[in-house]
């Protein structure tokens, strides 16, 4: 079972690796290249449904294996409400960006390029914001201030 606890550094390098495809994305599309941001976009949302695949299997086999709850966070001082404000933020957000990613990504690929220009403007924000903040959440739980 120690393999569990390869899960949270699988779950981030998920997350820079959608956060790099999702700036490629829009390099690609900001150069007109549709064929390369097409490619961008649908390996990052793989990319990203294979985290979330992987951080509920995570913490399944936490609770369910090991009987243990949420991996706790061990900063002091200034650091404990800079890392609550984080996941607080990237909590909400990766719940709002399931279905905005969804519905962009369906719109791009069925050709509706007006309604997915559209939204896209509030999807890659988020979704990059969420990818980005999920690799901070790992390093300041699991890097910087591990538990003992």
């Amino acid at each position: 079972m120690n393999y569990i606890y390869a899960l949270p550094h699988v779950n981030a390098t998920l997350n820079s690796i959608s956060a790099l495809l999702l700036i490629a994305g829009f390099i690609f599309i900001r150069r007109r290249n549709i064929t390369a941001h097409r490619k961008c976009m649908i390996a990052a949302f793989a990319t990203s449904t294979l985290f979330l695949i992987s951080y509920i299997t995570y913490h399944s086999l936490l609770v369910y294996y090991l009987g243990q709850g949420p991996t706790r966070f061990r900063g002091e001082g200034w650091v404990r409400p800079v890392y609550f404000t984080i996941l607080l933020t990237h909590t909400v957000l990766a719940v709002v960006i399931a279905p905005l990613a969804i519905i962009t990504l369906w719109r791009g690929l069925s050709e509706r390029f007006d309604k997915h220009r559209r939204i896209a403007r509030w999807t890659l924000p988020i979704w990059l914001y969420v990818s980005v903040t999920g690799v901070m959440v790992y390093l300041m739980l699991y890097q910087f201030y591990p538990a003992r």
